[in-house]
């Protein structure tokens, strides 16, 4: 049997936009298709670059946002496909605080600088009026929920499972940006521009067997559930139960960008040096090639699914 091809992962931010990955690794779909996916923790915002560009890991497991970044700092940096294309955060306040007014002079809570926490919170806050010069907004890394709980932060966004955690609790939402379907590449899969030049296959394998992993998630949640729950530390049956339904009604099941949620990021940001194409940004040609090949076909009528959500 050939050696398996090594293939590191960085994953940034645990919840269940990353669940494909979790599931294709679970499946053995990776080892099918020649790969040795190895799971790294990494930060992800101001490191995607360095990170991608160094081989500390091959793929990125991050929004699109950190990649305009990356690329504004001189990186070349692309997404070559999505596991969500809509934002999957609801902005939550901590207790005693009431309203946008009394949001005003307080600390917001982000994941990282430059992550898709970042710019996903500087829209929250036009939506209620607001400007980040109005708040200070204070990296807090990914367990966001215990520091609104807490109050050590004013508010913070939050996605599954802890946006469910946060309303058992009774925390008050004040942005739902997840029930608005704001078109986002909020999850992606990138890759630096040299690596999918010399390892196309093996990033065509990647999508491959990520986006298979998707397909079985989706239809099979006798299995699924369970290792979505080990994966993410879950045992409460009703948080388990949001956490997989929100995978299935916002994944795009083949990992398909949308143009407008790209447009949207870069309409958010504003960083020196930035380019304003989303081309500069995502590569779809890897995504081409399987459609052509009819492989998302197939995997429609292998799993028995009549259409491919694209948001």
């Amino acid at each position: 049997m050939p050696e398996l091809a090594l293939f590191k992962v960085g994953l940034a931010s645990p919840a269940n936009t990353f669940f494909a990955i979790w599931m294709a690794r679970d499946a053995g779909f990776y080892e099918r298709e020649g790969l040795r996916v190895e799971i790294v923790p990494v930060v992800g915002g101001v490191n995607t670059g360095p990170d991608l560009a160094s081989g500390h890991v091959h793929l990125m497991h991050i929004g699109m946002s950190s990649v305009v970044r990356a690329n504004a700092l001189g990186g070349d940096v692309v997404e070559i496909g999505s596991l969500s294309n809509i934002i999957r955060n609801t902005m939550f306040l901590a207790p005693g605080v009431r309203n946008a007014t009394d949001l005003k002079g307080k600390i917001v809570g982000i994941s990282s600088a430059g992550s898709e926490t970042d710019s996903a919170t500087t829209l929250a806050l036009r939506r209620l009026g607001l400007q980040r010069s109005d708040v200070t907004i204070k990296e807090i890394g990914v367990v966001r929920l215990d520091a609104v709980r807490n109050g050590e932060v004013a508010a913070s966004l939050m996605g599954e499972p802890t946006r469910g955690q946060a309303l058992a609790m009774g925390l008050t939402p004040i942005v739902d940006l997840l029930s608005d379907r704001t078109p986002w590449l909020y999850s992606g899969l990138a890759v630096h521009r040299a690596f999918l030049r010399d390892h196309r296959d093996r990033v065509k394998a990647f999508l491959k067997a990520t986006v298979e992993g998707n397909y079985l998630a989706y239809t099979d949640a006798v299995r699924a559930k369970p290792l979505l729950a080990r994966e993410l530390g879950l045992s409460d049956p009703g948080i388990i139960d949001i956490t997989y339904e929100n995978f299935r009604a916002a994944t795009p099941l083949d990992a398909d960008v949308t143009w407008e949620g790209a447009r949207n990021i870069i309409n958010v940001l504003d960083y020196p040096g930035m380019s304003s194409d989303p081309r500069a940004h995502v590569d779809d040609g890897v995504y081409k090639e399987l459609d052509a090949e009819g492989f998302y076909k197939a995997m429609r009528e292998k799993y028995g699914v009549a259409a491919a959500l694209s948001t």
